[in-house]
Protein backbone atom coordinates (compact mmCIF):
# COMPACT_ATOMS: atom_id res chain seq x y z
CA UNK A 1 0.00 0.00 0.00
CA UNK A 2 1.15 3.53 -0.73
CA UNK A 3 1.86 5.31 2.55
CA UNK A 4 -0.22 8.37 1.64
CA UNK A 5 -3.22 6.04 1.10
CA UNK A 6 -2.72 4.68 4.62
CA UNK A 7 -2.73 8.22 6.06
CA UNK A 8 -5.88 9.08 4.13
CA UNK A 9 -7.69 5.99 5.43
CA UNK A 10 -6.65 6.91 8.98
CA UNK A 11 -8.02 10.43 8.54
CA UNK A 12 -11.28 9.03 7.17
CA UNK A 13 -11.90 7.33 10.53
CA UNK A 14 -11.58 10.66 12.35
CA UNK A 15 -13.11 13.41 10.17
CA UNK A 16 -15.61 13.94 7.35
CA UNK A 17 -13.73 16.87 5.75
CA UNK A 18 -10.06 17.74 5.39
CA UNK A 19 -9.08 21.39 4.75
CA UNK A 20 -6.14 21.92 2.43
CA UNK A 21 -4.05 24.09 0.14
CA UNK A 22 -2.10 22.07 -2.38
CA UNK A 23 1.63 22.24 -3.07
CA UNK A 24 4.53 20.17 -4.35
CA UNK A 25 5.14 18.30 -1.10
CA UNK A 26 1.51 17.49 -0.27
CA UNK A 27 0.07 16.43 -3.63
CA UNK A 28 0.37 12.72 -2.86
CA UNK A 29 -1.58 13.01 0.38
CA UNK A 30 -4.35 15.09 -1.21
CA UNK A 31 -4.56 12.64 -4.09
CA UNK A 32 -4.93 9.79 -1.60
CA UNK A 33 -7.64 11.64 0.31
CA UNK A 34 -9.58 11.93 -2.93
CA UNK A 35 -8.90 8.26 -3.75
CA UNK A 36 -10.50 7.03 -0.50
CA UNK A 37 -13.51 9.35 -1.00
CA UNK A 38 -12.75 11.55 1.99
CA UNK A 39 -14.13 15.03 1.29
CA UNK A 40 -11.46 17.70 0.99
CA UNK A 41 -12.05 21.45 0.78
CA UNK A 42 -9.35 23.44 -1.02
CA UNK A 43 -9.07 26.93 0.46
CA UNK A 44 -7.26 30.05 -0.65
CA UNK A 45 -4.76 30.43 2.20
CA UNK A 46 -3.25 28.01 4.70
CA UNK A 47 -4.07 30.28 7.65
CA UNK A 48 -7.72 30.03 6.69
CA UNK A 49 -7.43 26.22 6.51
CA UNK A 50 -6.27 26.28 10.12
CA UNK A 51 -9.14 28.57 11.16
CA UNK A 52 -11.64 26.35 9.35
CA UNK A 53 -10.31 23.16 10.97
CA UNK A 54 -10.34 24.86 14.38
CA UNK A 55 -14.04 25.73 14.06
CA UNK A 56 -14.81 22.31 12.57
CA UNK A 57 -13.22 20.66 15.61
CA UNK A 58 -15.18 22.83 18.05
CA UNK A 59 -18.33 21.26 16.58
CA UNK A 60 -17.23 17.83 15.32
CA UNK A 61 -14.63 17.10 18.04
CA UNK A 62 -11.53 16.83 15.84
CA UNK A 63 -10.19 18.55 12.71
CA UNK A 64 -7.50 17.95 10.10
CA UNK A 65 -5.43 20.09 7.71
CA UNK A 66 -3.07 19.25 4.85
CA UNK A 67 -0.54 21.81 3.55
CA UNK A 68 2.78 21.78 1.77
CA UNK A 69 6.26 22.57 3.09
CA UNK A 70 7.91 25.93 3.73
CA UNK A 71 5.43 28.81 3.40
CA UNK A 72 2.55 26.34 3.28
CA UNK A 73 3.52 25.22 6.78
CA UNK A 74 4.47 28.58 8.25
CA UNK A 75 1.20 30.14 7.07
CA UNK A 76 -0.58 27.81 9.51
CA UNK A 77 0.99 29.34 12.60
CA UNK A 78 -1.72 31.83 13.62
CA UNK A 79 -4.43 29.20 13.31
CA UNK A 80 -2.40 26.64 15.25
CA UNK A 81 -1.99 29.19 18.04
CA UNK A 82 -5.75 29.70 18.09
CA UNK A 83 -6.31 25.97 18.65
CA UNK A 84 -3.51 25.69 21.20
CA UNK A 85 -4.66 28.52 23.46
CA UNK A 86 -8.29 27.32 23.39
CA UNK A 87 -7.39 23.61 23.81
CA UNK A 88 -8.91 22.51 20.49
CA UNK A 89 -7.72 19.14 19.02
CA UNK A 90 -6.59 19.48 15.40
CA UNK A 91 -4.14 17.37 13.39
CA UNK A 92 -1.97 19.43 11.06
CA UNK A 93 -0.06 17.44 8.44
CA UNK A 94 2.60 19.34 6.54
CA UNK A 95 4.51 18.00 3.58
CA UNK A 96 8.29 18.22 3.76
CA UNK A 97 11.09 17.99 1.23
CA UNK A 98 12.47 14.48 0.49
CA UNK A 99 14.43 13.12 3.43
CA UNK A 100 17.73 13.17 1.52
CA UNK A 101 17.24 16.92 0.94
CA UNK A 102 16.94 17.78 4.65
CA UNK A 103 19.73 19.85 6.11
CA UNK A 104 22.10 17.96 8.38
CA UNK A 105 24.12 20.70 10.06
CA UNK A 106 24.15 24.49 10.29
CA UNK A 107 22.98 25.15 6.73
CA UNK A 108 19.98 27.41 6.37
CA UNK A 109 18.33 25.29 3.72
CA UNK A 110 19.08 22.47 1.30
CA UNK A 111 15.76 21.36 -0.20
CA UNK A 112 13.62 23.91 -2.03
CA UNK A 113 11.08 25.35 0.45
CA UNK A 114 12.65 23.38 3.28
CA UNK A 115 11.80 24.86 6.70
CA UNK A 116 12.45 23.57 10.22
CA UNK A 117 8.76 23.17 11.01
CA UNK A 118 9.30 21.32 14.29
CA UNK A 119 11.20 24.17 15.94
CA UNK A 120 8.64 26.75 14.82
CA UNK A 121 5.58 24.86 16.07
CA UNK A 122 6.89 23.07 19.15
CA UNK A 123 5.84 25.79 21.62
CA UNK A 124 2.25 26.01 20.32
CA UNK A 125 1.36 22.34 19.88
CA UNK A 126 1.03 19.39 22.24
CA UNK A 127 3.18 17.23 19.96
CA UNK A 128 5.25 17.62 16.79
CA UNK A 129 7.17 14.99 14.87
CA UNK A 130 8.90 14.64 11.52
CA UNK A 131 8.40 11.32 9.75
CA UNK A 132 11.44 10.17 7.79
CA UNK A 133 10.94 6.42 8.22
CA UNK A 134 7.80 4.89 6.65
CA UNK A 135 7.73 2.11 9.25
CA UNK A 136 6.64 4.58 11.94
CA UNK A 137 3.65 6.13 10.17
CA UNK A 138 1.03 4.17 12.13
CA UNK A 139 2.79 4.85 15.43
CA UNK A 140 3.01 8.60 14.81
CA UNK A 141 -0.57 8.96 13.57
CA UNK A 142 -2.01 7.08 16.53
CA UNK A 143 0.26 8.88 19.00
CA UNK A 144 -0.62 12.30 17.61
CA UNK A 145 -4.36 11.58 17.75
CA UNK A 146 -4.08 10.26 21.31
CA UNK A 147 -2.09 13.25 22.56
CA UNK A 148 -4.42 15.75 20.86
CA UNK A 149 -7.40 14.34 22.77
CA UNK A 150 -5.79 13.31 26.08
CA UNK A 151 -5.99 15.54 29.16
CA UNK A 152 -6.03 19.20 28.19
CA UNK A 153 -6.73 18.89 24.49
CA UNK A 154 -4.85 20.72 21.75
CA UNK A 155 -3.29 20.70 18.28
CA UNK A 156 -0.58 18.33 17.02
CA UNK A 157 1.56 18.46 13.89
CA UNK A 158 3.17 15.76 11.76
CA UNK A 159 5.73 16.79 9.13
CA UNK A 160 5.93 14.02 6.51
CA UNK A 161 8.74 13.95 3.97
CA UNK A 162 7.73 13.72 0.31
CA UNK A 163 9.58 10.44 -0.34
CA UNK A 164 7.95 8.92 2.75
CA UNK A 165 4.51 9.80 1.40
CA UNK A 166 5.35 7.93 -1.81
CA UNK A 167 6.79 4.85 -0.07
CA UNK A 168 5.21 1.39 -0.28
CA UNK A 169 4.33 -0.14 3.09
CA UNK A 170 2.81 -3.32 4.51
CA UNK A 171 0.11 -2.17 6.98
CA UNK A 172 0.35 -5.50 8.85
CA UNK A 173 3.97 -4.80 9.78
CA UNK A 174 3.53 -1.23 11.04
CA UNK A 175 4.38 -0.38 14.65
CA UNK A 176 1.30 0.64 16.71
CA UNK A 177 1.20 3.23 19.48
CA UNK A 178 0.30 1.85 22.90
CA UNK A 179 -0.32 4.69 25.35
CA UNK A 180 0.61 4.24 28.98
CA UNK A 181 -2.41 4.10 31.24
CA UNK A 182 -2.38 6.69 34.00
CA UNK A 183 -4.87 5.67 36.69
CA UNK A 184 -6.86 8.60 38.00
CA UNK A 185 -5.78 9.78 41.44
CA UNK A 186 -8.45 9.75 44.15
CA UNK A 187 -10.23 13.08 44.47
CA UNK A 188 -10.62 14.76 47.82
CA UNK A 189 -13.42 17.30 47.44
CA UNK A 190 -14.29 17.52 51.13
CA UNK A 191 -12.66 20.99 51.34
CA UNK A 192 -14.92 22.13 48.47
CA UNK A 193 -18.08 20.90 50.16
CA UNK A 194 -17.04 22.35 53.53
CA UNK A 195 -16.25 25.77 52.05
CA UNK A 196 -19.59 25.82 50.19
CA UNK A 197 -21.41 24.93 53.43
CA UNK A 198 -19.65 27.79 55.25
CA UNK A 199 -20.29 30.42 52.58
CA UNK A 200 -23.14 32.93 52.44
CA UNK A 201 -22.59 34.24 48.91
CA UNK A 202 -21.08 31.42 46.78
CA UNK A 203 -20.66 31.73 43.03
CA UNK A 204 -19.73 29.11 40.44
CA UNK A 205 -17.46 30.12 37.55
CA UNK A 206 -17.68 27.68 34.64
CA UNK A 207 -15.01 27.70 31.94
CA UNK A 208 -14.49 25.82 28.68
CA UNK A 209 -12.81 22.96 30.54
CA UNK A 210 -16.10 22.21 32.32
CA UNK A 211 -18.39 22.22 29.26
CA UNK A 212 -18.60 18.42 29.15
CA UNK A 213 -19.48 18.14 32.85
CA UNK A 214 -23.04 17.66 34.12
CA UNK A 215 -23.42 21.31 35.00
CA UNK A 216 -27.22 21.36 34.74
CA UNK A 217 -27.43 18.69 37.45
CA UNK A 218 -24.89 20.58 39.55
CA UNK A 219 -26.88 23.81 39.38
CA UNK A 220 -30.15 22.05 40.10
CA UNK A 221 -28.75 20.26 43.14
CA UNK A 222 -26.63 23.06 44.64
CA UNK A 223 -28.84 26.00 43.63
CA UNK A 224 -25.79 28.28 43.50
CA UNK A 225 -25.68 31.19 41.03
CA UNK A 226 -23.06 31.02 38.32
CA UNK A 227 -21.19 33.00 35.72
CA UNK A 228 -19.48 31.86 32.53
CA UNK A 229 -16.20 32.60 30.81
CA UNK A 230 -16.47 33.48 27.13
CA UNK A 231 -15.15 30.01 26.24
CA UNK A 232 -18.21 28.46 27.92
CA UNK A 233 -20.70 31.17 27.05
CA UNK A 234 -23.09 28.94 25.10
CA UNK A 235 -23.27 26.33 27.89
CA UNK A 236 -26.47 27.84 29.42
CA UNK A 237 -29.29 29.99 28.17
CA UNK A 238 -28.72 33.69 28.82
CA UNK A 239 -32.07 33.89 30.63
CA UNK A 240 -31.27 31.14 33.15
CA UNK A 241 -32.54 32.42 36.54
CA UNK A 242 -29.24 31.59 38.30
CA UNK A 243 -26.99 33.15 35.64
CA UNK A 244 -25.28 36.26 36.97
CA UNK A 245 -24.13 37.46 33.54
CA UNK A 246 -20.65 37.18 32.09
CA UNK A 247 -17.74 38.70 34.00
CA UNK A 248 -14.39 40.25 33.18
CA UNK A 249 -12.93 43.15 31.24
CA UNK A 250 -15.60 43.30 28.49
CA UNK A 251 -18.63 41.73 30.09
CA UNK A 252 -21.60 42.79 32.26
CA UNK A 253 -22.01 44.90 35.37
CA UNK A 254 -24.11 42.18 37.00
CA UNK A 255 -21.44 39.53 36.48
CA UNK A 256 -18.67 41.73 37.88
CA UNK A 257 -20.81 42.79 40.84
CA UNK A 258 -21.53 39.12 41.59
CA UNK A 259 -17.83 38.25 41.50
CA UNK A 260 -16.84 41.21 43.68
CA UNK A 261 -19.55 40.55 46.28
CA UNK A 262 -19.14 36.77 46.47
CA UNK A 263 -17.53 35.27 49.58
CA UNK A 264 -16.62 32.06 47.70
CA UNK A 265 -15.71 31.40 44.07
CA UNK A 266 -15.76 27.80 42.86
CA UNK A 267 -13.97 27.94 39.51
CA UNK A 268 -14.34 24.86 37.30
CA UNK A 269 -12.37 24.39 34.08
CA UNK A 270 -11.05 27.94 33.72
CA UNK A 271 -7.52 29.26 33.91
CA UNK A 272 -8.75 32.72 34.98
CA UNK A 273 -6.87 34.68 32.35
CA UNK A 274 -6.36 38.44 32.57
CA UNK A 275 -9.38 39.14 30.38
CA UNK A 276 -11.47 37.51 33.09
CA UNK A 277 -9.72 38.85 36.20
CA UNK A 278 -8.26 42.16 35.07
CA UNK A 279 -4.54 42.84 35.19
CA UNK A 280 -4.19 42.60 38.99
CA UNK A 281 -5.26 39.43 40.82
CA UNK A 282 -5.38 41.36 44.11
CA UNK A 283 -8.36 43.40 42.88
CA UNK A 284 -10.23 40.29 41.70
CA UNK A 285 -12.92 39.09 44.14
CA UNK A 286 -11.02 40.36 47.21
CA UNK A 287 -13.85 39.32 49.55
CA UNK A 288 -13.95 35.72 48.28
CA UNK A 289 -12.17 32.52 49.14
CA UNK A 290 -11.32 30.71 45.93
CA UNK A 291 -11.36 27.11 44.75
CA UNK A 292 -9.84 26.50 41.30
CA UNK A 293 -10.26 23.19 39.47
CA UNK A 294 -8.04 22.84 36.39
CA UNK A 295 -6.67 19.80 34.57
CA UNK A 296 -3.36 21.56 33.78
CA UNK A 297 -0.82 21.61 36.62
CA UNK A 298 1.20 24.35 34.90
CA UNK A 299 -1.81 26.67 34.94
CA UNK A 300 -2.31 25.90 38.63
CA UNK A 301 1.32 26.73 39.43
CA UNK A 302 0.98 30.31 38.18
CA UNK A 303 -1.38 31.47 40.92
CA UNK A 304 1.17 31.49 43.73
CA UNK A 305 3.67 33.29 41.50
CA UNK A 306 1.07 35.94 40.69
CA UNK A 307 -0.21 36.42 44.21
CA UNK A 308 -3.59 34.66 44.10
CA UNK A 309 -4.42 32.60 47.18
CA UNK A 310 -6.67 29.63 46.36
CA UNK A 311 -7.44 26.00 47.08
CA UNK A 312 -6.14 24.24 43.95
CA UNK A 313 -7.52 20.94 42.67
CA UNK A 314 -5.63 19.63 39.64
CA UNK A 315 -8.15 17.34 37.98
CA UNK A 316 -10.67 17.05 35.15
CA UNK A 317 -13.61 19.30 36.03
CA UNK A 318 -15.98 16.62 34.73
CA UNK A 319 -14.75 14.17 37.38
CA UNK A 320 -14.91 16.79 40.12
CA UNK A 321 -18.54 17.55 39.24
CA UNK A 322 -19.34 13.83 39.37
CA UNK A 323 -17.98 13.73 42.93
CA UNK A 324 -19.81 16.91 43.93
CA UNK A 325 -23.10 15.40 42.77
CA UNK A 326 -22.71 12.72 45.45
CA UNK A 327 -23.16 15.37 48.17
CA UNK A 328 -26.18 17.34 49.36
CA UNK A 329 -25.02 20.80 50.52
CA UNK A 330 -27.28 23.64 51.57
CA UNK A 331 -28.59 25.85 48.73
CA UNK A 332 -27.66 29.51 48.37
CA UNK A 333 -29.69 32.05 50.30
CA UNK A 334 -32.69 33.49 48.51
CA UNK A 335 -31.39 36.98 49.35
CA UNK A 336 -28.12 36.38 47.48
CA UNK A 337 -29.89 35.02 44.41
CA UNK A 338 -32.40 37.88 44.38
CA UNK A 339 -29.60 40.43 44.60
CA UNK A 340 -27.96 38.96 41.52
CA UNK A 341 -31.27 38.91 39.66
CA UNK A 342 -31.84 42.57 40.60
CA UNK A 343 -28.42 43.52 39.19
CA UNK A 344 -29.30 41.87 35.90
CA UNK A 345 -32.60 43.78 35.68
CA UNK A 346 -31.11 47.09 36.81
CA UNK A 347 -28.09 46.99 34.50
CA UNK A 348 -29.15 45.43 31.17
CA UNK A 349 -26.53 45.23 28.44
CA UNK A 350 -28.82 46.84 25.85
CA UNK A 351 -29.77 50.25 27.24
CA UNK A 352 -32.61 52.61 26.43
CA UNK A 353 -30.04 54.96 24.91
CA UNK A 354 -29.00 52.15 22.55
CA UNK A 355 -32.61 51.65 21.48
CA UNK A 356 -33.12 55.36 20.79
CA UNK A 357 -30.24 55.55 18.30
CA UNK A 358 -31.77 56.38 14.91
CA UNK A 359 -28.62 57.00 12.84
CA UNK A 360 -26.85 53.86 11.59
CA UNK A 361 -27.16 50.49 13.32
CA UNK A 362 -26.47 50.19 17.04
CA UNK A 363 -24.39 46.99 17.54
CA UNK A 364 -26.07 46.08 20.83
CA UNK A 365 -29.55 46.35 19.38
CA UNK A 366 -28.34 44.39 16.35
CA UNK A 367 -26.99 41.52 18.48
CA UNK A 368 -30.13 41.43 20.58
CA UNK A 369 -32.38 41.35 17.51
CA UNK A 370 -30.21 38.79 15.74
CA UNK A 371 -30.60 36.48 18.73
CA UNK A 372 -34.38 36.69 18.40
CA UNK A 373 -34.57 36.20 14.62
CA UNK A 374 -31.90 33.52 14.11
CA UNK A 375 -32.71 29.84 14.52
CA UNK A 376 -32.69 28.92 18.19
CA UNK A 377 -29.88 26.40 17.58
CA UNK A 378 -27.90 28.48 15.07
CA UNK A 379 -24.10 28.52 15.17
CA UNK A 380 -22.67 32.03 15.54
CA UNK A 381 -19.07 32.54 14.42
CA UNK A 382 -17.56 35.81 15.62
CA UNK A 383 -14.44 37.51 14.32
CA UNK A 384 -12.00 39.42 16.50
CA UNK A 385 -12.26 42.92 17.96
CA UNK A 386 -15.35 44.67 19.23
CA UNK A 387 -17.48 42.22 17.24
CA UNK A 388 -16.98 39.24 19.56
CA UNK A 389 -17.36 41.54 22.59
CA UNK A 390 -20.75 42.81 21.42
CA UNK A 391 -21.85 39.26 20.60
CA UNK A 392 -20.73 37.88 23.98
CA UNK A 393 -22.47 40.68 25.84
CA UNK A 394 -25.75 41.13 23.98
CA UNK A 395 -26.60 38.00 21.97
CA UNK A 396 -29.38 36.20 23.84
CA UNK A 397 -28.31 32.55 23.84
CA UNK A 398 -30.92 29.81 23.70
CA UNK A 399 -29.51 26.62 22.20
CA UNK A 400 -26.97 28.47 20.09
CA UNK A 401 -23.29 27.72 19.80
CA UNK A 402 -20.90 30.69 19.84
CA UNK A 403 -17.54 30.11 18.15
CA UNK A 404 -14.52 32.37 18.38
CA UNK A 405 -10.78 31.89 18.92
CA UNK A 406 -11.24 33.38 22.38
CA UNK A 407 -7.67 33.56 23.64
CA UNK A 408 -5.58 34.21 20.52
CA UNK A 409 -8.38 36.23 18.91
CA UNK A 410 -6.93 36.84 15.42
CA UNK A 411 -8.52 39.21 12.96
CA UNK A 412 -9.77 37.32 9.92
CA UNK A 413 -10.98 34.26 11.86
CA UNK A 414 -14.71 34.70 11.17
CA UNK A 415 -15.21 33.84 7.48
CA UNK A 416 -12.93 30.77 7.25
CA UNK A 417 -14.15 29.53 10.64
CA UNK A 418 -17.71 29.91 9.36
CA UNK A 419 -16.78 27.72 6.39
CA UNK A 420 -15.34 25.14 8.78
CA UNK A 421 -18.50 25.25 10.91
CA UNK A 422 -20.63 24.70 7.80
CA UNK A 423 -18.61 21.57 6.97
CA UNK A 424 -19.26 20.21 10.47
CA UNK A 425 -22.96 21.05 10.83
CA UNK A 426 -26.13 21.47 8.77
CA UNK A 427 -27.48 24.04 11.21
CA UNK A 428 -27.84 27.73 10.34
CA UNK A 429 -24.35 29.32 10.30
CA UNK A 430 -24.00 33.06 10.93
CA UNK A 431 -20.69 34.91 10.64
CA UNK A 432 -20.27 38.28 12.37
CA UNK A 433 -17.10 40.13 11.41
CA UNK A 434 -15.70 43.62 11.74
CA UNK A 435 -14.69 45.45 8.60
CA UNK A 436 -11.02 45.23 9.60
CA UNK A 437 -11.01 41.50 10.27
CA UNK A 438 -13.16 40.66 7.28
CA UNK A 439 -10.70 42.35 4.94
CA UNK A 440 -8.05 39.85 6.09
CA UNK A 441 -9.98 36.81 4.86
CA UNK A 442 -11.64 38.15 1.69
CA UNK A 443 -10.13 35.47 -0.61
CA UNK A 444 -12.33 32.83 1.03
CA UNK A 445 -15.37 34.45 -0.59
CA UNK A 446 -14.18 32.50 -3.62
CA UNK A 447 -14.38 29.25 -1.62
CA UNK A 448 -17.82 30.24 -0.38
CA UNK A 449 -19.21 30.86 -3.85
CA UNK A 450 -17.45 27.93 -5.55
CA UNK A 451 -19.01 25.48 -3.09
CA UNK A 452 -22.22 27.45 -2.41
CA UNK A 453 -21.74 27.28 1.34
CA UNK A 454 -24.82 28.75 2.99
CA UNK A 455 -23.28 31.36 5.28
CA UNK A 456 -24.98 34.60 6.23
CA UNK A 457 -22.14 37.08 6.80
CA UNK A 458 -22.71 40.31 8.69
CA UNK A 459 -19.89 42.85 8.36
CA UNK A 460 -20.07 45.26 11.32
CA UNK A 461 -18.75 48.24 9.40
CA UNK A 462 -17.52 51.06 11.62
CA UNK A 463 -14.99 52.16 8.99
CA UNK A 464 -11.80 51.44 10.90
CA UNK A 465 -10.39 49.47 13.81
CA UNK A 466 -12.93 50.38 16.48
CA UNK A 467 -11.38 48.52 19.42
CA UNK A 468 -7.95 50.00 18.70
CA UNK A 469 -9.53 53.43 18.59
CA UNK A 470 -10.85 52.80 22.09
CA UNK A 471 -7.32 52.04 23.27
CA UNK A 472 -6.06 55.18 21.55
CA UNK A 473 -8.81 57.16 23.27
CA UNK A 474 -7.51 56.00 26.65
CA UNK A 475 -3.77 56.22 26.08
CA UNK A 476 -2.96 58.36 23.03
CA UNK A 477 -5.26 61.38 23.20
CA UNK A 478 -7.45 60.08 20.35
CA UNK A 479 -4.63 59.93 17.80
CA UNK A 480 -6.00 57.24 15.49
CA UNK A 481 -2.79 56.34 13.69
CA UNK A 482 -3.13 53.22 11.50
CA UNK A 483 -6.68 52.62 12.81
CA UNK A 484 -8.78 55.12 10.85
CA UNK A 485 -9.52 56.13 7.29
CA UNK A 486 -8.11 59.58 8.00
CA UNK A 487 -4.79 57.99 9.03
CA UNK A 488 -4.25 55.56 6.18
CA UNK A 489 -6.82 52.75 6.25
CA UNK A 490 -8.97 52.16 3.15
CA UNK A 491 -12.75 52.52 3.44
CA UNK A 492 -13.79 49.46 1.47
CA UNK A 493 -16.99 48.91 -0.46
CA UNK A 494 -17.56 45.32 0.63
CA UNK A 495 -20.81 45.03 -1.30
CA UNK A 496 -19.10 45.65 -4.64
CA UNK A 497 -16.33 43.20 -3.74
CA UNK A 498 -18.90 40.56 -2.80
CA UNK A 499 -20.78 41.14 -6.06
CA UNK A 500 -17.53 40.59 -7.96
CA UNK A 501 -17.21 37.18 -6.31
CA UNK A 502 -20.83 36.40 -7.17
CA UNK A 503 -22.45 36.76 -3.75
CA UNK A 504 -25.88 38.11 -2.96
CA UNK A 505 -25.53 41.34 -0.95
CA UNK A 506 -27.63 43.49 1.33
CA UNK A 507 -27.23 46.80 3.13
CA UNK A 508 -28.88 46.47 6.54
CA UNK A 509 -31.37 49.21 7.39
CA UNK A 510 -32.89 50.37 10.67
CA UNK A 511 -35.87 48.00 10.35
CA UNK A 512 -33.75 45.21 11.75
CA UNK A 513 -36.24 42.45 12.41
CA UNK A 514 -37.91 42.51 8.99
CA UNK A 515 -34.59 42.84 7.17
CA UNK A 516 -32.99 39.98 9.08
CA UNK A 517 -35.91 37.67 8.33
CA UNK A 518 -35.61 38.46 4.62
CA UNK A 519 -31.85 37.81 4.71
CA UNK A 520 -32.28 34.40 6.33
CA UNK A 521 -34.95 33.48 3.78
CA UNK A 522 -32.52 34.22 0.92
CA UNK A 523 -30.99 30.95 -0.36
CA UNK A 524 -27.23 30.52 -0.49
CA UNK A 525 -24.46 32.73 0.90
CA UNK A 526 -25.26 36.39 1.55
CA UNK A 527 -23.00 39.28 2.58
CA UNK A 528 -24.66 41.99 4.67
CA UNK A 529 -23.11 45.40 5.26
CA UNK A 530 -24.09 46.61 8.75
CA UNK A 531 -23.36 50.32 8.67
CA UNK A 532 -22.41 51.70 12.11
CA UNK A 533 -21.10 54.87 13.64
CA UNK A 534 -17.32 55.01 13.43
CA UNK A 535 -16.61 55.28 17.18
CA UNK A 536 -18.90 52.61 18.62
CA UNK A 537 -17.20 50.96 21.60
CA UNK A 538 -17.78 48.02 23.93
CA UNK A 539 -19.71 49.19 26.98
CA UNK A 540 -19.52 48.49 29.81
CA UNK A 541 -15.80 47.82 29.92
CA UNK A 542 -13.13 47.67 32.60
CA UNK A 543 -10.50 50.31 31.86
CA UNK A 544 -6.92 49.86 32.98
CA UNK A 545 -6.38 50.99 36.57
CA UNK A 546 -10.04 50.80 37.61
CA UNK A 547 -11.35 48.49 40.31
CA UNK A 548 -12.92 45.31 38.94
CA UNK A 549 -16.46 46.43 39.82
CA UNK A 550 -15.95 49.97 38.49
CA UNK A 551 -16.75 49.56 34.78
CA UNK A 552 -16.97 52.40 32.28
CA UNK A 553 -19.07 54.35 31.63
CA UNK A 554 -18.68 55.03 35.34
CA UNK A 555 -21.57 54.87 37.77
CA UNK A 556 -21.88 57.63 40.38
CA UNK A 557 -19.67 56.76 43.34
CA UNK A 558 -22.63 56.56 45.70
CA UNK A 559 -24.46 54.13 43.41
CA UNK A 560 -21.32 52.04 43.08
CA UNK A 561 -21.04 51.78 46.88
CA UNK A 562 -24.69 50.71 47.16
CA UNK A 563 -23.92 47.73 44.95
CA UNK A 564 -21.13 46.45 47.20
CA UNK A 565 -21.56 44.39 50.37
Amino acid sequence: MKLSDYVALFLKTKVDTVFCVTGGCIVHLIDSVAKVNLHYLPMQHEQNCAFAADAYSRIHGFGAVLTTSGPGATNLLTGVCSSFYDSVPVLYITGQVPSNHLKKGGERQIGFQETDVLSIFRSVTKYVAQIRNPAFIRYELEKAFYIANEGRKGPVLLDICDDVQRAEIDPEKLVPHRPHSNPALPLDIEPVIRMIEESERPLFIFGAGAKEAELEKLILKYHIPFTLTWGAIERFETDHPLFAGTFGVSSTRSGNFAVQNADLLVCLGTRLDTHETGSNYKDFAPRAKKIIVDIDKEEQAKYERRGLDAVLITADAKLVVEEMLKHDPKPSSRQWIERIQNWRMKYPVVTEEDRKQDVCINPYVFMETLGRVADQDAIIVADSGSTNGWAAQAFNIKHHKIIHAWNHSPMGYGLPAGIGAAMASKKQIIVIAGDGGFQMSLPELATLVRHQINLKIFVMNNHGYGMIKGTQDSWLDKRYNASSVACGLPDIDFMNIARAYGLAVCNLDVDLKADLKAIFETPGPVLVNVNMKSKMQIAPKLLYGSRFEDLSPKLPEEELKENMC
